[in-house]
């Protein structure tokens, strides 16, 4: 391999993981990484360290009905948005993943 073939190698590599890191335009979080970061916050303050999948349930990952309402209030501070009292629901709080879709419709009628 000359060096010249190195050289765009290294610059093809560089540019595909630069577009894998980015989460967003404007380098914020993507949704699903901020609501999860929030449920790992509610299980870490009772000490229950688990890794939380997009679309693992979260009763089954530790989080009882208290912790359930703490993340909902927890998702509207965090995405600074109110979610009207029909879509607290648990089907909308099941998993990181449905969490999302519900953010994303929120913010799309905002």
């Amino acid at each position: 391999m000359s060096s010249r073939e190195r050289a765009t190698f290294s610059l093809s590599i560089w540019e595909l993981f630069t577009v894998l890191d980015r989460t967003t335009s404007d380098n914020l979080p993507l949704a699903a990484d901020r609501i999860a970061a929030l449920v790992r916050a509610i299980l870490e303050k009772r000490g229950v360290t688990r890794p939380v999948g997009r679309d693992d349930a979260l009763s089954d990952c530790g989080i009882s009905s208290l912790d359930m309402v703490n993340l909902m209030l927890a998702v509207e501070t965090e995405f600074e948005l109110k979610i009207p009292d029909r879509e607290m629901t648990p089907t909308n709080f099941r998993t990181v993943a449905r969490i999302e879709v519900l953010v994303e419709k929120l913010r799309q009628a905002a």
